[in-house]
């Protein structure tokens, strides 16, 4: 009889583990379930930074390892033939997150749909060009541009503008593409971001992952500033102060900034070209920390447009230091600026309302 017993509660055992793991594989299934591609653009993708940066975003360096994307890439129709090579080799890459790629240099077709759109392509400054004269090129692309994401896009669609004047790129972005969000239209100020978080793990001698909260304020040139000031380093007694831990308050207030701010143009001098893995590296960085969230205590920089926040005169893209939470952005508040810092972020800002000023005198 213990017998029969033992055997009817060992079926019984059987029975509900049997049922268990069979829910089990059913959630683990469902929990599975492959994501909806996001369509990327990515303008200006048959150039350097293109052709780096968009094997970053098919391998999921931008969006996460279980995110797939359709990669839509967009070039001026001298590029067409090496664009296209860039299409063959995204094909022959097999990336398993690459569910699409469109190669055109037609901007109604590279628009159509795109969630988050990479905006490299634009005029560089040639020698002997004037000011206005690379800034008249890049208001007008930019203004074609802007109209077929205004048209084409997905409604909610996230705009990261790399190419140079960045800043101002973005605000003509936005003034030709209305119903996009302001909050939805961003440029590149991570690259200056990491750069800044380069230099100091280098000068104390620590790893550039425990290093964490430098700003860039103001506008992507060499009038932007470096800010350590609410910058810290995980060590093993906790959070330490940069500049307690550098201790060399000339190092910072002076070669720190100027380091970070000309750090392009010493690559130009060593490669004979301009950043491109770096600039592709910190693009996918913006974008990921944008979409994903920054960490919980850190911040990142973005040029965002001002909301008046810290004296800065609204309507202008201006980096800020930044949380993300949800797919948003939010300017950090209540930082203690010095009479230093005052300066350094005033100026900046003056520069970048006389490139609007200019950007709008292109535009008549």
């Amino acid at each position: 009889m213990d017998h029969i017993v033992l055997l009817q509660k060992v079926s019984v055992a059987l029975f509900i583990f049997a049922l268990l793991w069979k829910i089990v594989k059913h959630m683990w299934s469902f929990l599975n379930v492959e994501k909806e591609p996001v369509t990327v653009l990515v303008t200006g993708a048959a150039g350097q930074i293109g052709y780096a940066i968009v094997p970053m975003i098919a391998r999921g360096a931008m969006l996460g390892a279980d995110q797939p994307v359709i990669l839509h890439m967009l070039d001026i129709e001298p590029a067409a033939e090496a664009l296209k090579g860039v299409r063959m080799e995204l094909i022959d890459a097999a990336f398993p997150l690459l569910k699409g790629v469109v190669a055109t240099t037609d901007a109604v077709e590279a628009c159509t749909g795109v969630n988050i759109a990479v905006m490299v392509g634009g005029f560089p400054r040639k020698e002997g060009m004037e000011r206005k004269d690379v800034m008249s090129k890049n208001v007008s692309i930019y203004k074609a541009q802007a109209s077929a994401l205004e048209k084409h896009a997905a409604s909610d669609c996230k705009v990261l503008v790399v190419a140079n004047p960045a800043n101002t790129n973005a605000l003509i972005l936005k003034e030709f593409a209305p119903s996009i969000p302001e909050k939805n239209i961003t440029c590149l100020t991570r690259l200056d971001h990491n750069r800044a978080l380069g230099q100091i793990s280098e000068r104390i001698n620590v790893y550039v992952s425990d290093v964490k909260n430098v700003i860039i304020w103001g506008n992507h040139s060499s009038t932007q500033y470096p800010d350590v000031n609410h910058a810290t380093v995980k060590t093993c007694s906790g959070d330490k102060p940069v500049r307690e831990l550098i201790a060399d308050d000339q190092w910072l207030n002076n070669e720190f900034i100027t380091t970070v701010q000309q750090r392009g143009a010493a690559i130009i001098k060593a490669r004979k070209l301009s950043s491109a893995l770096s600039a592709a590296s910190a693009a996918c960085d913006h974008v990921r920390d944008w979409v994903l969230g920054t960490p919980k205590g850190t911040w990142v920089s973005m040029g965002v447009y001002s909301d008046g926040s810290y004296g800065i005169q609204p309507g202008l893209i201006y980096s800020f230091p930044v949380n993300c939470e949800k797919g948003n952005w939010s300017i950090v508040q209540g930082l203690k600026i010095d009479e230093f810092s005052r300066k350094k972020m005033d100026a900046t800002a003056t520069e970048l309302m006389e490139e609007k000023s200019l950007a709008y005198s292109c535009l008549n």
